[in-house]
């Protein structure tokens, strides 16, 4: 097998597997193509399991990233947010793929919440489907290490785990999506927020570099007065697009031509209210644009 057919063939799964880990399509190329950089210096004659050395090179990679940057995580204002990965155009054959493959952004919150070993071990066996031995050879821990480290992280995702990975329903993504562009534009959020569960939550990032919520934002009437606020002081004011974020259908605002956040929706298990908002603003997640 030559280089170029490995390149192709595994780059999409080693993405996917960093993107899980970090929360940053920024962080996750960069670990992939340093990945490939050191396998073009390396013999391939003792690998039997391509797909298993190569997943244990970049898993390794991240834990490395993550724990040099625990630090950074720490001091970070306000809460951080993956960076989302934004389709702004019709997505294309190969694009739709990568769309089926793609992470929930509302699962990708969760799996920030664990430990950088724990979700290794969740991408590596819910994700990607390894067997619990490939799992320890990859993390280089014990099978029984690994089964009780997998029960520890669905007792923690628990019943979260299963809003954010609910299958998606497009029409009343839509609902809400129009709902908050015409809430946005008119400053009247009382219908939006209607589309609430009553103890919903609004997460901002804009990582100290714009204005944001420095603390989670609890229930419909603080969240209304938070849209409401910042409706008066005119930082809603622009484009409003519908796009795909994450595989699901977003919202980007655009303020004189630069793209100045995105805001996305987790809907509840049975798919008919929101019960989160995730708006991101830092300027430094927004790069990835497609």
């Amino acid at each position: 097998m030559t280089f170029e057919h490995i390149y192709t063939t595994y780059k999409p799964l080693l993405l996917s597997i960093a993107y899980r880990m970090l929360g940053s399509i920024t962080d996750a190329e960069d670990i992939v193509q340093d990945v490939f950089v050191s396998l073009q210096q390396t013999s391939l004659k003792d690998v039997h399991h391509l797909k298993a050395y190569l997943a244990k090179i970049t898993t390794n990679r991240c834990l490395n990233l993550l724990n040099s940057s625990r630090k950074q995580r720490e001091i970070y204002m306000g809460p951080w947010l993956p960076e989302p990965d934004i389709e702004m155009n019709e997505p294309g054959p190969e694009d739709r793929i990568v769309l089926e493959e793609t992470v929930s952004y509302a699962l990708l919150v969760l799996l920030q919440q664990l430990t950088p070993t724990e979700r290794a071990v969740y991408v590596l066996r819910e994700v990607l489907g390894f067997d619990y031995k490939d799992a320890a050879e990859i993390l280089g821990k014990s099978e029984v290490s690994c089964r009780k480290m997998m029960s520890r992280v669905k007792q923690k995702l628990d019943r979260d785990q299963a809003a954010a990975t609910a299958p998606l329903n497009g029409d009343q993504m839509q609902t809400f999506v129009q709902a908050f562009i015409e809430a946005s534009r008119t400053g009247s959020f009382q219908a939006f927020i209607q589309m609430l569960i009553e103890d919903s939550t609004l997460l901002t990032d804009g990582g100290g570099k714009v204005r944001a919520a420095l603390n989670p934002i609890y229930g419909r009437a603080r969240i209304q007065a938070f849209w409401e606020g910042i409706f008066q002081k005119g930082a809603l004011a622009g484009e409003y697009r519908p796009v795909q974020i994450n595989g699901e259908l977003g919202i980007v605002l655009f303020q004189q031509g630069q793209l100045k956040c995105s805001i996305c929706f987790e809907m509840t298990e049975d798919l008919t209210a929101i019960q989160t908002i995730y708006k991101v603003s830092n300027p430094d997640k927004l790069k990835h644009c497609r």
